[in-house]
């Protein structure tokens, strides 16, 4: 029970980080700080992206549902979770680098927006 549980939040976790390396730069339109979390993040995706390796999260949550009793599952996290949402067909290399690219497009024009946009001065 405790390893499915355990399992359940990798997911959770795992779900929060792709969110956070997709999205976590308009947050650094508000708090210039984020900066600092979400750039090694989404560096992190992208190489994950382009190299189709697997993140350490994956095997993670597998072997606590194999301790569990119940099933695990081959390929990635996107692969299991997020692509049978966004995608009908398998995760394809081609797909995968698309997948990479659009990160890092989107993320480019976000940071674009940071970097043009006026310092707020502090109001104390």
């Amino acid at each position: 029970m405790l390893e499915r549980l355990l399992a359940d939040a990798v997911v959770v976790l795992h779900l929060a980080f792709v969110a956070f390396a997709l999205a976590g730069g308009l947050l650094v339109l508000r708090w210039r700080w984020v900066a600092l979390l979400h750039l090694p993040a989404l560096a992190w995706a992208a190489f994950v992206e382009f190299t189709g390796r697997i993140c350490p999260l994956t095997p993670l949550e597998n072997a606590l549902r194999a301790a569990a009793g119940t099933a695990a599952y081959q390929g990635g996290f996107v692969e299991h979770y997020l692509l049978p949402v966004l995608y009908p067909a398998e995760l394809t290399r081609e797909v995968q680098l698309l997948l990479g690219a659009g990160l890092l497009a989107f993320n480019v024009a976000v940071y674009a927006a940071v970097a043009w946009q006026p310092r707020r001065r502090r109001l104390d």
